[in-house]
Order: C-alpha cells, then structure tokens, then sequence
C-alpha cells in the first residue's frame, strides 16, 4: 500500500460489483458511528500490484485507512497473521480496528501519507554522493533495525516455507512472462537447459541460507515515515512503519536486505548497497541472528550470499512486472524492467558459475533491441 495525500479531496469509488457496494456501505455505516467517521471525506488512497484498494476517510481527529479486499481473490487472513507478529516484534503496523472478514472489508489505523522512499534525498537522481549518504544513511539504519527486530522473533512452523517448490514457482515467471510473453521469444533446447542449470544454482545457493520471517517486499516504498504524534511514542525499531507484509514466509536471511538495497523503484550506486549491507551484517551478528558459520568472520561471503538471493528476486519480479503488464492491464510498472535487468546483468557478470546464464540474458535483449528497431 502505497497512500496518497492526506488532504480531503473526495472522489467518487468505483465498483463494478453493486452487491459489493452495498456491503461496503453497509458495513462502512456501522463504524461511521463507532469511530465517528465523516463519510463525505471517503475517497481513494491507493492501490497496488494485487487486487486490493485503499480508501482514506476521515473522522474529527485523525484519518483512517479501509482496505477493500475482495475475499474470492484476495485472502485477508495473512495479513492479519503477520500484523500480528510485527507488533509482537515491536515494530509499527496498522493497527486492525474492524475486520468483516466474509466480505474482505478492514477499518485500519492510519501510518500518515509519507513513505521512506517519498523522505529520501534525492540529490543527483538517487546516486551516491556525500550529502545523499549523510541524510539518507539515518533512514536505511531505522530500516535495518526494525527488521532486525523482526528477525530475532523469529520460529519456524509459522509462517508458510520459503522452500524449494515456491523458489522454483517464482523463478519459472521469468521464462514465461518475461521471455515468453514480454519478449516474445522461443528458448532454444540449448537455452532452456542452460537456463535451468542456472536455475538450479541460484535455488541451491539460496536453501543454504539460514531461514528467519521474510517480509518479500522490503522496501522504502512499502515503509512509511509516520505521523509525529506516533514517532513521539516509537521505540527505536518503530520510527518507520511497515506496509505490505501480507506475503511473509519463513526463508532465507539474505532476502530483505537484498530486496531493501536491489529496489524496485531507485537504485543506489555499489558503495553506499555495501555501506548498508555491512551495516545490516553487523547488527545481525550482534542480535545473534542465524548466519552461517563463514559469515560470521568473512563479509565478502556474506554478500555473496545477499547477491545470489538477489538475483532470484530480480529474476522473479521481471516475470510479475511482465505479467502486471500484459495480463492485468497495469502498464506502469513494466517500464522498471531496464532497472531489473541491469541489477542481474551486474550480478551475473561478478560470478563465473552465472556468466551463461548472463550470456543468454545479453542475447534475447540484443535480438529484442533489434526487432524495436526493425519496427520503427
């Protein structure tokens, strides 16, 4: 969730379900009077990559967030799972204030309208100087803290397993939405074998890693800068709310930090991706999280690890922006695709065992570019 400004400039919601509407009317009815909502401030907040919408609505006081969740395609269930966990860890969620779960409709706290990635410093286009490592360092220590926090709270037989068939399933989106689909290209025998010897390195190197609570989408865009009312009462670990974390599993320890550094929506220049991954190591040595036993004196081996897990994700997330794109209608986020492939192109370029699969990558680019141009 992604919200907007906070200002109250209704707009009307649309439904193409008009049983739906009257639920949510209904329902929305009852809490106007418990939480003395004022209904003519209801209007959009945000949506994103799935199937849920966020409304914002006011009352005297404060504004609220409703999630719009329809159950048949959303289930709302883990969200509430792993809100709770958060909380547990002392980190700053939405707090649930109503959840009419047969219907998908959820009355949440309100984290403010700022997320981290809107408080950056954005000085040279996200590139790494002096001033943005100075302003911007403060932020990414909250962030690592707070998944620390995380992190140490963690049991196995909780959350659903990061293992190897869900590995597998998000890595297969890249050959057939990102190849396939977006690109339009037919794998040769040759290329789909070395395409799946390479999947089964990255799969391998990534189940060696430790496993602890995984949020999947630990971003700045997906952490907040709260309201200053809440960051008066915050604990260290809660100075930066936490969003979209209804996807957690329990999985490697190396994938937050690489989704954190490798992001989806900027992308910071090689110094500043070790500065705070060194940091996030440092703490996670000291809060006694599960590292390897090479880790624990070899950083370089440590990165290598984050990389590799990297890798699967930036992989994983080319399939979903193709398939936002091109099955769902949602063409924004396809243009983010250069971002990804240069973030797997540095990776595969660093290793030896990954310069094929690096090489096959360069090739079906290459004869896309060719075709753009041949059509123009």
């Amino acid at each position: 969730m992604q919200p907007t400004s906070s200002s109250p400039s209704p707009s009307p919601i649309l439904w193409s379900d008009s049983l739906r509407q009257a639920q949510f009317q209904t329902w929305l009815s009852v809490l106007a009077t418990r939480h003395a909502l004022q209904l003519a401030t209801l209007r959009p907040a945000s949506a994103d990559a799935s199937f849920r919408r966020y409304f914002r609505i006011d009352s005297a006081n404060t504004s609220f967030i409703i999630m719009d969740a329809p159950p048949d395609k959303e289930d709302s269930a883990p969200f509430v799972r792993v809100a709770e966990l958060l909380s547990a860890a002392g980190l700053l969620v939405p707090q649930i204030l109503d959840w009419q779960a047969s219907a998908g409709f959820m009355l949440l706290s309100d984290l403010g309208t700022k997320t981290m990635l809107d408080v950056l410093d954005k000085q040279a286009g996200y590139e790494h100087t002096s001033s943005t490592v100075s302003s911007n360092l403060p932020l990414y220590e909250q962030a690592l803290d707070a998944l620390v926090a995380w992190q140490r709270t963690s049991q196995p037989n909780v959350l659903p397993p990061y293992d190897e068939a869900l590995l597998r399933r998000e890595l297969q989106l890249f050959p057939d939405w990102y190849i396939a689909k977006h690109r339009g290209h037919v794998l040769s025998a040759s290329q789909q074998s070395l395409l799946d010897k390479a999947f089964d390195r990255i799969v391998a190197n990534n189940l060696a890693s430790p496993s602890v609570y995984v949020h999947r989408d630990f971003m700045p865009r997906n952490l907040m800068a709260p309201y200053p009312a809440l960051l008066a009462s915050a604990a260290p670990a809660q100075k930066l709310g936490v969003l979209d974390f209804q996807d957690a599993v329990y999985g490697p320890i190396t994938y937050d930090i690489a989704s954190l550094m490798r992001d989806a929506f900027l992308s910071w220049e090689e110094d500043f991706v070790l500065d705070v991954t060194i940091r996030y190591w440092q703490k996670a040595k000291a809060a006694g999280l599960p590292l390897l036993d090479e880790w624990q004196s070899d950083f370089g081996a440590f990165y290598q690890a984050v990389e590799w897990m990297g890798l699967q994700r930036h992989l994983k997330i080319l399939g979903i922006f193709a398939r936002l794109t091109l099955r769902d209608g949602k063409p924004k986020y396809v243009a983010d695709t250069p971002r990804f492939i240069a973030y797997v192109r540095a990776t595969c370029g660093r290793y030896i065992e990954l310069k094929p699969l690096l090489r096959l990558i360069d090739d079906i680019e290459s004869v896309a570019s060719r075709l753009r141009k041949n059509d123009q």
